[in-house]
């Protein structure tokens, strides 16, 4: 590999954000074997804040932050020239114990979200390049979801977060994330709609992000990358940015190829080719290696993945992405 190009220099040539969402646990074991560190600013030019920003790993308790593990992350990112991502300013998942048992009322819960993203959002405004402000808003049969803030504020929460955090970052790009978004369906022509009504509203936000956990059913599903080509440029010709932000390609035991891998490697590069030929130029792994992916032992899926194997090996997956960027350089 020493005499080829990278996966990033590859990317900054042709204009394309490659980007890993990091893990803190992951991250946390860099200075002991410097691996993770290499890799990342060798091969990718984005990284995301992957658990490290969600409200609950960011606050134990009511009144205090913990910002270390995603200060590491953020300030990584800048200091090797990376896009930095931060994930997520509002989700209905992974909030703290205490906020669970926590009684409020509609206003204190307004209050509550709105210093929270002035805080969040605050802290890092000239360090974090792009936001997930509000993740996953939508639910699978296309309604919004019934979350604490949707009960409190409706839906103009989310013209709300994503004004609060305009109020403090305003360089930043704004964007609402979610999954099975990617083609054509009922959710995604929810969200469609959802994004339209914030447009039609002025809510300042910039583009919407495709989670792409594929797998073979569970939770998420694998789509057809010429689908997926076609819903990108539905969201596009909304007047906004579309990027990929969380992907991976893991199997199920009743699935069978002659070689794993090499379906990896080509349904990585139709994705992307996708992505590039409907004006969309940002993917970004849910992690760097198999042995750091969040489907370890969950799913009852594969445990590999992503670009590079338990030992920070370039896969089939890998080459797959890089020679499509090299054929376009």
């Amino acid at each position: 590999m020493s005499s080829e190009k990278t996966l990033r220099e590859l990317a900054d040539e042709n204009g394309v954000t490659i980007g890993a969402g990091i893990p803190a646990r992951s991250f946390r074991q860099y200075p002991d074997d410097p691996t993770l560190a290499q890799t990342l600013k060798r091969e990718f030019n984005a990284v995301t804040t992957a658990n490290a920003l969600k409200m609950g790993p960011l606050r134990p308790a009511r009144k205090v932050y913990d910002f270390d593990d995603a200060d590491a992350i953020v300030n990584f990112g800048v200091k090797n020239g990376m896009t930095v991502r931060g994930h997520t300013l509002l989700w209905h998942k992974q909030t703290p114990e205490w906020f669970l048992a926590w009684d409020y009322t509609d206003d204190q819960l307004e209050t509550f979200v709105r210093d929270h993203i002035h805080t969040v959002a605050g802290r890092y405004h000239d360090k974090v390049d792009v936001w997930d402000v509000v993740n996953e808003a939508v639910a699978d049969d296309g309604s919004m979801r019934e979350t604490v803030w949707y009960e409190a504020m409706g839906e103009a929460y989310l013209d709300k977060a994503f004004e609060w955090a305009n109020d403090v970052a305003p360089n930043a790009a704004l964007y609402y994330n979610d999954y099975e978004i990617a083609s054509d369906n009922d959710k995604a022509d929810a969200v469609y709609d959802l994004l339209e009504r914030l447009l039609d509203r002025g809510v300042p936000i910039d583009g919407v992000g495709i989670q792409m956990h594929s797998l073979p059913s569970y939770q998420h599903s694998r789509e057809d990358p010429e689908a997926v080509g076609a819903n990108i440029r539905r969201f596009k010709d909304l007047g906004l940015d579309v990027q990929v932000t969380e992907m991976d390609v893991a199997y199920g035991p009743d699935e069978e190829f002659d070689d794993r891998l090499d379906h990896q490697a080509q349904y990585y590069r139709d994705v992307l080719e996708a992505c590039l030929d409907n004006g969309c130029n940002t993917l970004i792994t849910w992690g760097v290696h198999d042995a750091g992916s969040w489907l370890q032992n969950r799913y009852e899926v594969t445990a590999d993945p992503l670009l590079f194997d338990e030992n920070f090996n370039p896969k089939p997956a890998y080459y797959a992405i890089r020679d499509l960027l090299e054929s376009r350089s």
